[in-house]
């Protein structure tokens, strides 16, 4: 049986009278792709927060490779191998492409000092060469990023959440904004990073074309609790989901 990567259990989260996530659980395994999807306000970016350190939840627990991991702060997420996107693009304008990826490789090398005193890019320069090239964004090396398209700000805040090679990435609406081209791009550059490195995927995601054709294996929420959970086909068929979200 696979590894178990991300375990969630009962994890609730109340904003004073309000219960926005209710007694959540499921398991992901590794080098698995999961989507997580439902309507908006179904809870899932707060989910996705109490799993990420953001928010604490209320009760349950989250365990990454067996490690109860509730309430831990992100930075020492990232040290256990945790990365994530943004909804909101992560990039600095007025940097060019690879001092981004650099800068974002910086956060998980070496010591304060070796920052300090060691080589400006911390000895990172090829690493985020490769990264560049596997994004297909050489051409774009040095431009700043600012001055790039919405989709391919995208591809350079995923490379940078890879610089760190963590072993469970989330994904915060990664599709959003993109055109179709890009989309495509994206995608596949996705999938090819989870065969290539067994890296383990959660997604959420509003781009039904997009999370059907990416994940594995589906968790739909609503009013903040767990209404379905299977394979895409499985997903589409699920007449609750049609209802509470798909819309038919």
């Amino acid at each position: 049986m696979s590894e178990t990567i991300l375990s969630v259990r009962n994890v609730s989260k109340n904003f004073g009278g309000i219960q926005a996530v209710r007694e959540v659980s499921f398991d992901v395994k590794r080098g698995e792709v999961l989507g997580l999807i439902g309507p908006n306000g179904s809870g899932k970016s707060t989910l996705f927060n109490c799993v990420l350190g953001q928010l604490k939840p209320s009760s349950g627990e989250v365990h990454v490779n067996g490690r109860n991991v509730a309430g831990m702060r992100a930075c020492d997420l990232n040290k256990l191998g945790v990365g994530r996107t943004f909804q909101q693009l992560s990039v600095f304008p007025q940097m060019s492409v690879i001092d981004n990826i650099i800068l974002a490789g910086q956060e998980h090398h070496g010591t304060m000092l070796s920052r300090l005193f060691g080589p400006s890019d911390a000895g990172l320069t090829a690493e985020a060469e490769q990264m560049i090239a596997f994004f297909r964004l050489s051409h774009l090396r040095d431009e700043l990023a600012g001055s790039l398209s919405y989709g391919q700000q995208k591809l350079v805040d995923a490379a940078m959440a890879f610089m760190a090679g963590p072993s469970l990435v989330l994904l915060d609406e990664p599709a959003g904004g993109v055109n179709l081209t890009m989309l495509g791009n994206l995608k596949e550059r996705l999938k090819t990073y989870n065969e290539s490195h067994d890296t383990t995927f959660v997604v959420i995601e509003h781009n039904m074309e997009f999370v059907m054709s990416l994940c594995s294996r589906i968790v739909v929420l609503a009013e903040g609790a767990i209404i379905a959970e299977g394979t895409p086909d499985e997903i589409r068929n699920n007449q609750q989901v049609i209802d509470a979200y798909l819309g038919g």
